[in-house]
């Protein structure tokens, strides 16, 4: 399999002086993903857990609804300049044929969409709305859960260059944390996990990210019907829209007992 990490010399530049080293560095390389033979898209991720980021991302396109819609998920041949395969391409073949979206996907920052269009096609196609009543939050578990989350960010600790997230349960226990240098992919590989354990619905769970909460983050919370969404640091005014218009509870800037509640403070005590 590819590797996670990789070394690489640098030179580092301090009052103490001048230092060449080797550097610890995430790799980032291509996923090509394929549908019954036919490509899909390419996403630039970091390798590991990728059956887990495609049922992610599958399933927050509507292509997928449970895991068992897909049949088998297998590595194609993608040989590097010494023959080996790079494992970058992935096949999946679903139980029932489906069509593929020719359009751009909705997670897709330049796809053209106005605010209202991007609203709308998010609550026509999530399979599962999110309820006015799930299980309240204590505020102190919240405040808890950056530092869960940070403590088991084992390729960060090494590299400093990866994005996080993790699904917790309402008493604050982590079920899934996955880490990738594209901040939609952590969420995609979360959110698979939760798909091939068959958690979906996810309406008893939290979706914690170490970054922005983008309008594509709070897309993918809805999709899988997860009542709260928070992140360390801000989210866009798109996001906040989706929220307030999904149901979703919304938390930004979530810093030790320091946090923004946007939309949807009624779960939290």
């Amino acid at each position: 399999m590819s590797r996670v990490t990789a070394r690489r010399r640098t030179t580092r530049l301090s009052p103490a002086g001048r230092i060449e080293r080797p550097d610890t560095l995430a790799v980032e390389e291509p996923l090509e993903i394929r549908v019954d033979g036919q490509s899909l898209t390419v996403t630039m991720r970091t390798p590991g857990s990728d059956i887990d980021l495609v049922h992610g991302f599958l399933f927050g396109e509507n292509i997928i609804g449970t895991a068992d819609d897909i049949v088998s998920a297998r590595y194609c041949a993608g040989a590097d300049d010494t023959g080996r395969n790079t494992y970058n391409v992935l096949d999946l073949r679903l139980r029932t044929p489906t069509p593929l979206p020719t359009r751009n996907f909705l997670s897709t920052g330049a796809c053209g969409l106005c605010g209202k269009t991007a609203l709308d096609e998010v609550r026509t196609h999530t399979r599962y709305p999110i309820p006015h009543h799930t299980e309240p939050v204590r505020t102190q578990v919240l405040s808890d859960l950056p530092a869960r989350l940070r403590a088991g960010q084992k390729l960060f600790e090494a590299t400093g260059g990866l994005h996080a997230a993790g699904l917790f349960t309402a008493d604050g226990t982590l079920l899934a944390l996955r880490e990738d240098i594209g901040r939609h992919n952590a969420v995609d590989k979360v959110i698979g996990w939760a798909v091939r354990e068959n958690r979906m619905p996810a309406h008893d769970l939290m979706l914690l990210v170490s970054s922005r909460a983008s309008f594509e983050l709070a897309q993918k919370a809805v999709m899988a019907g997860i009542p709260i969404l928070a992140a360390v640091s801000a989210p866009s005014s798109l996001a906040v829209d989706l929220a307030a218009e999904s149901e979703l509870t919304l938390v930004g800037f979530l810093r030790g007992d320091t946090m923004n509640i946007y939309t949807g403070e009624h779960r939290l005590t």
